[in-house]
């Protein structure tokens, strides 16, 4: 496929997709785990949840904002909290070691200097917005561009760029106030222009097809009503807009991108020495090693503890591993939790879980009529061995799901659907049966003469494999055929996701810290957008409106409460489990929040290396 065709076909669509998706993997695709022929015991949850999101957690050296959410007009308070950043992608060969650090200080105080290495699976474009930028230029884009907000520490929007905002009364409008002082590394002023710019003649411009346009769908028009205030008007009420504003969303310079008729085609920008605004910005890039950031001078925040960071290009799980036990690397996601015990054992790292915003998923295509009957979407639910899958894959770090609301948004998560569909062949066995399926001769359920049968795609990723393995065995013990077509990822997205050809699937979503989940369920995203199944309901737009729109908090609670309710009941997909994070960390490394990986990269001025 074209360049163009891309862009004008999947970019908004595929590209937003798979940095979506792939947000959730670690910094390269994972060594699969070996697929268990039988499915295991249960196993208990290794950890506790995260801190609730409507939970003010202390800010990072300054005053915590605070948010009015109990009217129709929310409003953040000023914070100078500095802004930490994103960060793994590529990195030079001769990187210095995570383990080089500064003189001793007192114990428990920050020690300045010294070098952290990340590692990325691939080649990253520096660029948040870029169709080409996925999972291995996430992390190094949250490091270099600032947004108007940030994943807070207790997952609400904190101050970034923005030091305050408030939403209109009608909600159809919100503004927000930048912070005074903060500067493009090549000393410009970051003004409320940049921010109109990004939004107005990047995002907003559908031909462009730049990466998570998709989450701003409700924005109509974004303007500068002064050097230091931008306003947002929308076509309805968007109450999670600072949260998604959090989400990859990083501002770039009008002086650099003004006049530019293909803002991807700059390559000087995107894969060189892009002029940027976080904590850290690009010294060196190397093509198939990596890029190494250090420290900005220019940053709003303040002087970072750390000279560098280095993210290194490492795309194979177990190398990676053994260079996190070498001292190579200071900090990973462990993809392959095969290894967890093992590294659990080393005294040179810790290992620490993490919440998620994320959940695995198969999707059925709604456009088969055997998966528009409820019954069977229930059986397949009561077929499927989720905490078995937990147990095997993700080594017991994850519970099964039965929503999209993850259990870390403890303020909106309703635990009362825990035990809805328990492991259950027989009630499966007896759902099918009341929906016409009867067994054939050869044990393959039959309705019409039609057996049962069809292809599951697999994308070549993480645990993807296995876990298809796996509900291959627990739906044919039910007598469903689903036979497995594994492809290479590239190949995999053209196919199931820009062209929507494809039976049955499984993946994840991750996506903001907010329980608006309208951009992968309302039906307006069926074929074209998010919602892959092609699921549609009125009640369930009307529930997805409600929590996108609704601004007062108890009542938004109630809606999302709802929602949950109405997923787990219509299934318009077949929730498997929510996972948890892995990170492996060097012992010398301090500093690092209650975060995955992907959040701790706004808080990298913080990190710092002990002696």
């Amino acid at each position: 496929m074209q360049r163009r065709q891309w862009r004008s076909r999947g970019a908004a669509i595929a590209a937003s997709f798979i940095v979506a998706v792939l947000v959730g993997v670690a910094c390269a695709p994972a060594a699969p785990p070996s697929s268990p022929t039988t499915a295991p015991a249960a196993a208990a949850k290794p950890t506790t949840a995260a801190v609730a999101p409507t939970t003010a957690a202390a800010a990072p050296a300054a005053q915590q904002p605070t948010v009015s959410a109990a009217s129709s007009q929310a409003t953040v308070a000023a914070a100078s909290a500095p802004k930490p950043a994103a960060g793994a992608t590529t990195a030079p060969p001769a990187a210095a070691k995570p383990t080089t650090a500064p003189a001793a200080a007192p114990a428990g105080q920050a020690q300045q200097g010294g070098t952290v290495t990340i590692p990325i699976g691939a080649d990253p474009t520096m660029n948040p917005w870029h169709p080409n930028a996925f999972v291995e230029s996430i992390f190094v884009n949250r490091v270099l561009f600032d947004g108007l907000t940030r994943p807070g520490k207790d997952l609400t929007p904190s101050p970034d760029l923005a030091a305050s905002w408030e939403a209109a009364a009608d909600g159809l409008s919100w503004t927000f106030k930048l912070r005074d002082g903060a500067k493009w590394s090549d000393g410009q002023a970051i003004t409320a222009d940049d921010v109109a710019f990004t939004f107005s003649d990047i995002v907003l411009k559908k031909e462009l097809g730049a990466t998570g346009a998709g989450n701003f769908s409700a924005v109509q028009a974004v303007e500068a009503v002064d050097p230091t205030t931008v306003k947002f008007t929308l076509s309805r009420p968007f109450s999670a807009l600072p949260s998604y504003l959090a989400y990859n969303a990083g501002i770039l310079p009008k002086h650099i991108f003004s006049g530019q008729a293909d803002p991807w085609g700059m390559t000087s920008f995107n894969k060189g020495t892009p002029i940027s605004s976080g904590p850290f910005k690009v010294e060196t890039y190397t093509s198939g090693q990596g890029v190494t950031l250090t420290r900005n001078d220019t940053y709003f925040g303040g002087k970072p503890n750390l000279d560098k960071i280095v993210f290194k290009v490492v795309p194979d799980a177990n190398t990676q591993i053994a260079q996190a036990l070498s001292g190579e690397l200071s900090i990973m996601i462990m993809d392959n939790k095969a290894a967890v015990d093992r590294v659990k054992s080393a005294q040179q790292v810790r290992v620490e879980p993490r919440q998620l915003v994320q959940y695995y998923w198969l999707s059925l295509n709604q456009t088969d009529a055997r998966f528009q009957d409820l019954k069977v979407r229930q059986a397949f639910e009561y077929a499927i061995d989720r905490q078995a899958i937990v147990t095997a894959i993700e080594k017991g770090y994850g519970k099964p799901a039965n929503s999209p609301i993850v259990p870390a948004f403890k303020a909106y998560y309703d635990p009362a659907h825990e035990s809805k569909y328990g492991f259950d062949p027989a009630k499966a066995k007896q759902l099918l049966s009341e929906a016409g399926w009867i067994p054939g001769a050869d044990g393959i359920l039959q309705k019409g003469g039609q057996p049962f049968q069809f292809v599951m795609d697999v994308g070549q990723r993480g645990v993807l494999q296995p876990t298809n393995e796996l509900i291959q065995q627990n739906l044919k013990a039910v007598g469903i055929q689903a036979d497995l077509s594994s492809m290479e990822w590239n190949a995999y997205i053209q196919k199931v996701v820009v062209n929507r050809d494809y039976t049955a699937t499984v993946n994840w979503w991750v996506y903001p810290a907010d329980p608006d989940v309208f951009p992968y369920f309302h039906s307006t995203a069926a074929g074209k957008g998010f919602n892959i199944p092609g699921f549609k309901d009125p009640k369930l737009d009307e529930l997805l409106t409600k929590v996108q729109t609704e601004a007062d908090a108890t009542k938004r609670k109630q809606a999302v409460t709802d929602l949950q309710a109405f997923m787990a009941d219509n299934l318009p997909y077949i929730f498997l489990w929510y996972p948890e994070e892995i990170d492996v960390i060097n012992a010398n490394l301090r500093g690092v929040p209650d975060l995955n990986l992907r959040d701790n990269m706004h808080y990298v001025n913080e990190w710092w290396l002990k002696k």
